[in-house]
């Protein structure tokens, strides 16, 4: 593996620090500016027990775009989207 892909693949690890669907948003719209503009980004978060995730479903301008970044992140489609999917930290339960 290059240095750049896993450079990329090491950011990508670390958006499991966002809390949010909207960090999750801001911080895959930036990852994606070295392969072009987001078209369209949809971020549905899901939890059963104490798992979290984000499913991201994106585009790109161009299909060639979107190929890099499934290549060099490792990622695959779901259906015409990119399919990313980030591990998101357990919510944090107040104390009774």
């Amino acid at each position: 593996m290059n240095p750049a892909t896993a450079s990329l693949r090491g950011w990508l690890e670390s958006l499991s620090g966002c809390c949010d669907a909207a960090g999750v948003r801001s911080a895959i719209t930036e990852l994606c500016t070295e392969f072009g503009k987001v078209t369209r980004l949809d971020v549905l978060t899901l939890a059963a027990d104490e798992k979290r995730q984000a499913v991201c479903l994106l585009r790109l301008e161009s299909d060639a775009q979107e190929r890099r970044l499934m290549s060099s992140l490792g990622v695959s489609r779901f259906g015409d989207d990119v399919l990313v999917i980030v591990d998101l930290p357990a919510r944090q339960h107040p104390a009774l």
